[in-house]
């Protein structure tokens, strides 16, 4: 073997050395991880190289970030195997496939909050800084219940299910405001538990719901100290599997938000949410069949009747609230907050409302109503594809909803 070649080789086992020695150090995790650009960061890791004894150089371990506008690096193999032992401020990335079973992709989140509209834009920002380019892994799905139990975590304090863009964003943006709130919106991991739950027979049953406590169990960890409440905002198509998730959380509070069909309807004609496609979600899924052609207005309305009706169908076995788009953002405090069973200071109302100032998936920009748009821009085909079912099934929901709100002042 060549001198280069040993050379080589000898500075790959320092190197491997080296990540061992940080994956199993959660101060130089976090004294690493401080370092947001490149540059800091692999002069930063050089360094702790050279107080190893290792004569590392920058190139050992430079891995700098480049565009990623389509989010392809998720599928590629981490850098780093399996850690000696449970990691926390690691969230799962996403549920993989690899020759060894289904698996999870971790990325070190620390102690930064979860403040982005929704959890892709956040795993975004951290798969890009240069730590979890260099320290990325993966561990079996199997054993997550076990990683799970190892770690501190706050239960859920509530459930937030939704007919979709109904307000629900603006509702998790709202108590994403508040330090004391975990809140996890619209998480691919979440959603890749569910789905396996629902066809896997690995994991059916009482498999399945352990399999999903664990996954919201880690993301419940307290990584900043002021948190003590997590609130999880789901898809809008996991209304079709509200009973999994009341079997794994009994106990749990859950919410469902709801708007006039016309509007949601004429936001789904603006641009196509991800349950509308057939290739995402597949028409039996709503129990309903594959649409000829393109998606159109019918079907549109078909798949917001199924969800909306499986809403019902849970709301019929207790443990559910149902709110009108138009009652937010006041009902986050009136009625979602109090049927959680939560109670807030002056001070922390005041900064939760704050946000409903603003466009709630535009955080940047105020927010206005556009229901009177959306209303005279319905077309003749909008509001065919609202009659029927989905009319049916939005004026149950609105029955109910007075019912109970009769019975509240009772």
């Amino acid at each position: 073997m060549s001198r280069e070649l040993v050379e080589e080789e000898a500075a790959r086992d320092q190197a491997a050395r080296l990540r061992t020695l940080v994956m199993q150090d959660q101060a130089l995790q976090a004294g690493l991880d401080a370092h947001a650009l490149q540059p800091d960061f692999t002069a930063a890791l050089v360094d702790l190289a050279r107080a190893q004894g290792a004569d590392l150089a920058i190139e050992h371990f430079a891995r700098p970030p480049r565009p990623d506008p389509l989010g392809l690096s998720r599928f590629e193999t981490p850098v780093w195997g399996a850690p000696p032992q449970v990691q926390p401020g690691w969230l799962p990335s996403q549920i993989a496939v690899t020759q060894a079973g289904l698996a999870i992709d971790w990325l070190r989140f620390g102690d930064r909050r979860l403040t982005q509209p929704f959890y892709e834009e956040a795993m975004q920002q951290a798969r890009f800084r240069p730590f979890n380019q260099q320290f990325r892994f993966q561990t079996p799905l199997a054993g997550l219940p076990d990683w799970a139990a190892a770690l501190p975590s706050i239960p859920p304090a509530g459930f937030i299910f939704h007919m979709s863009r109904c307000g629900s964003t603006l509702a998790a943006q709202m108590l994403a405001r508040s330090a004391a709130n975990i809140v996890v919106s619209e998480a691919a991991p979440i959603d890749g538990v569910a789905r396996i739950a629902r066809t896997d027979p690995a994991f059916a049953g009482q498999a399945g719901e352990g399999l999903m406590r664990a996954m919201i169990s880690v993301f419940g960890q307290p990584r900043d100290p002021d948190a003590r409440r997590l609130f999880v905002k789901l898809d809008s198509w996991h209304a079709m599997m509200l009973p999994l998730f009341r079997r794994a959380f009994p106990t749990t509070r859950w919410v469902f938000l709801y708007r006039d069909p016309v509007e949601v309807m004429v936001s789904q004609t603006r641009g196509l949410g991800s349950q509308m496609a057939p290739h995402f979600i597949p028409p039996s899924f709503y129990g309903l069949e594959q649409p000829s052609g393109i998606i159109d207005a019918d079907y549109c309305g078909r798949v917001l009747a199924s969800i909306c009706e499986a809403a019902l169908d849970a709301y019929a076995q207790g443990g559910g609230l149902l709110v009108n788009y138009r009652e937010l953002p006041e009902a986050l405090f009136t009625k979602i907050l109090p049927h959680f069973g939560v109670t807030l200071a002056p001070e922390e109302r005041e900064v939760i409302a704050g946000a409903a100032r603003f466009d709630a998936k535009a955080p940047a920009t105020d927010f206005r109503s556009d229901s009177a748009d959306k209303q005279a821009e319905a077309s003749a085909s909008v509001k065919a594809a609202c009659a029927g079912s989905l009319a049916e099934a939005y004026g149950r929901l609105e029955a109910l909803r007075r019912a109970g709100e009769a019975r509240a002042g009772d």
